[in-house]
């Protein structure tokens, strides 16, 4: 089965920049949907970035557009979230997560029912001050 293994995370002064990694011990599919989702103590999940199946079909939330750049390096098998110009209410729990659908464009990959993406690491914390 694939696992999901989230690194980087840690603590950072505000509008300083942090990498997040995505790290899957087994295969996933060059073409399936992927992408980064960050829990705030004490509230709902919410989807900041998608990439699917061809170059450039990336998405991202009003949150965090213009200052985080999602990527995946498939030979690799990892997937990555950039982070710039950080501010205090970046602050959360960071997850990966994947989804066997393939050949979407990260816009549908973003439209997909949450049971889709049913693989998941355990999450980065991300503290920002």
């Amino acid at each position: 089965q694939v696992q999901l293994v989230e690194s980087g995370g840690g603590s950072v002064q505000a509008g300083g920049s942090l990498t997040l990694s995505c790290v899957a011990s087994g295969y996933i599919d060059k073409r399936n949907c992927m992408g980064w989702v960050r829990q705030i103590a004490g509230e709902g999940r919410e989807g900041i970035a998608t990439v699917g199946a061809y170059l450039g079909n990336t998405y991202y939330a009003d949150s965090v557009k213009g200052r985080f750049t999602i990527s995946r390096d498939n030979a690799k098998n990892t997937l990555y979230l950039q982070m710039n110009s950080l501010k205090p209410e970046d602050t959360a729990m960071y997850y990966c997560a994947a989804s066997p659908r393939t050949g979407y464009s990260g816009s549908q990959c973003a439209s997909l029912p949450r049971g889709s993406y049913n693989r998941w690491g355990q999450g980065t914390q991300v503290t920002v001050s």
